[in-house]
Order: C-alpha cells, then structure tokens, then sequence
C-alpha cells in the first residue's frame, strides 16, 4: 500500500490515504476489520473468477478494469482492499480509479426533478411514521436529551447508521454528562427501521425513486455487458466501490423486496453467462452476498416459473432496464420519466 503513488486516481483521491493508518478511527472512516472483509470479499471473488473460470487474463492490463468510487477515504480504501485480494499480482500501475461525485452514481445524468420528488415523498412517509410512534419518540427525546441537540434535530436525522458503526465494531454508545445511549436504544431503533422498511414496500414512493435513482447506473451496467456478448473484451471486471444508500435503491428497484439494509461489506454481483453450445445466446445471474436472488428479480421472476429455467436471459435484463423502469412514469426514456408522474 506504500506504493499507491503508482495508481491513477481522479481529483481528490489522489490526496486520499490509500489504507486507514489511524491510531484512532473517526466516525465514517474503515476500520481494520473493514479492510479485513474486504479482502476477504476479494478472495471469494478470485476464487470462483479468476482460479475456478479463468476469466482474468493472467496479463491484464487497465483496459480489462473499469474502477469508480466515491470521494469518500472508506469507500476507496474498500475498493483497493477488494482489488488487492481479487487480481493476480497486484499491480498499481494499473488502477484507474475514477471519482464519482453523486452517491447514486448518476454521472451525467443525475437532473431528475421527479426522483428528487419522490425522495422527498418518502422522507414525509418516514417522518410521519415516526412521530406517531409514542414510545419512538420518547426514545428519540431521551437520545437527543443526552447528546444536547433538539429532538426534531436527532429525528430528521437516520441514528442508526452511526450506532450500528458502535454495535457491529463493539465500541461504547456515547456518554455526555447527561447520561449514556444504551442497547435498549439501539433495539427501539432497530425495530422501528425494520417496520418502516415494511410500510415503504407498501407505500411505494421509494421505489418510485429508486427506479429513477438507479436508472443511470443501471443502464451502464446493461451497456457494458451488451459490449461483451457482442464479443468486446475490455472492461471484464467492474467495481463500483459505494454506499449503503447506493445499494438499497438498486436492490429496489430490481425487485428484490427480501433484501435488507445492507450490512457492513455488502456485495451484490452481476454475471454474464453464454450458453457453451449456442455462443450467441447471453444469460444474466445476480448475487446479493453469494446468494443467487436472480429470480427474485422483478424482470425474470416470472420466467422462472412459467420456464423452470435455471438462467435468465440477458435480454429481459435490457428490456427491463430501456423500457420497463419508464412504464410507471408513462415514459419511453429516462428524460421524459424524470419530468412525468407516474398514472
């Protein structure tokens, strides 16, 4: 790691350290046991791709990688962790790591009055939920009382980010003079995100956002795997080193209502298969932390079922993506759905 200087990094990742080195790790930042999941989540993924399939050039070069995060020092560090473990001989003159400035990693394309809409709509929902929950907030009132904020201040915000950052490292809730956060408080939390996750499948704004949201990256990743069944042979490995609030969206709008708030080095995998014998025909496979979900899928669940097949085509993963996300909207295309409610 002491020879990062060698790798290409956009902007503000340059200056970025290239592992956590700290004696004491502030909120937000990776931990040890986070670069220690993440070259374990390199190692599986070496295993079954480059040891087992072969499908990494032992000479690759950058052109095989695309490699994007976001300009936060944790999701960088996650990224490199994963790539030191993953590709043969570790080489960082061949990492390109390009800055994205958007956690939905919308790139060009992040103009979308109606996604931001309906966020907001679901933030109201979220809101709403809360503060008819007499004992929540008598729990929020409590926690805010000791960290010496406004209650209103403490419930617009999402607590249990950073006290899973405690719960899940074994570090101490946060004392002041006025008392200490507690476990009871983290399961009163806790419970209250599991049953808003519910009335948010049942509401539907969030996935409404969700489909916008993730239309962009979506669609690139579609475009990538179009390229590589037509026989293209960059770009074999994609890395999007993100968020909790990049994946969640994803996984909704895809369908995969079973999924939960992602844990701490979650990983979800697309696959591009072709058939041994009939070279021209494609297959898509989808992994949310090693388990095959791909028919959990809105797309391909019902192919399943009428088919019984133990793939799904890559071509309903495209009509997904260039036309079915837009149908709620009334909408053909990503700009039109963007400035269009849906029925």
């Amino acid at each position: 790691m002491s020879k990062g200087a060698e790798a290409q990094m956009d902007g503000t990742l340059s200056s970025m350290a290239r592992y956590p080195s700290h004696s004491l790790c502030e909120m937000g930042e990776l931990t040890q046991t986070g670069i220690v999941q993440h070259l374990l989540n390199g190692q599986l993924l070496r295993d079954i791709y480059i040891k087992k399939h072969n499908l990494i050039p032992s000479d690759w070069t950058a052109k095989h990688l695309y490699l994007e995060t976001t300009g936060k020092s944790r999701t960088l560090q996650s990224g490199l962790a994963l790539l030191y473990s993953f590709l043969p001989e570790f080489d960082w003159k061949k990492i390109n790591f390009r800055n994205q400035w958007s956690t939905i990693f919308c790139s060009g394309n992040c103009d979308c009055p109606i996604r931001n809409h309906y966020l907001e709509e679901e933030q109201r929902r979220q809101y709403s939920l809360r503060v008819k929950n007499i004992y929540l907030e008598k729990t929020y009132a409590d926690m805010a009382k000791i960290v010496g904020i406004p209650t209103r201040q403490l419930r617009a915000s999402n607590p249990i980010d950073s006290m899973l950052c405690h719960f899940c490292h074994n570090v101490s809730f946060p004392c002041t003079k006025n008392g200490c956060i507690d476990i009871e408080h983290f399961k009163v939390i806790k419970t209250h995100q599991l049953e808003d996750e519910k009335q948010r499948q049942v509401k539907k704004y969030y996935y409404l956002y969700a489909l916008l949201a993730t239309h962009p990256i979506l669609n690139q990743t579609v475009t990538r795997m179009q390229r590589i069944a037509d026989g293209k042979k960059e770009e074999l490995f994609t890395l999007y080193s993100a968020h909790d609030v990049t994946l969640s969206p994803v996984l909704s709008a895809l369908g995969i209502t079973e999924a939960r708030f992602p844990r701490f080095a979650a990983r979800l995998v697309f696959e591009l298969w072709k058939d041994a014998k009939k070279y021209k025909e494609h297959y898509i496979r989808i992994l949310y932390n090693g388990v095959d979900v791909t028919f959990q899928t809105s797309f391909c669940r019902d192919y399943n079922k009428h088919y019984g097949k133990l793939m799904c085509p890559l071509e309903k993963f495209v009509h997904f993506v260039k036309q079915d996300m837009f149908s709620l909207f009334n909408s053909t295309n990503y700009y039109d759905a963007c400035r269009r409610r849906p029925f």
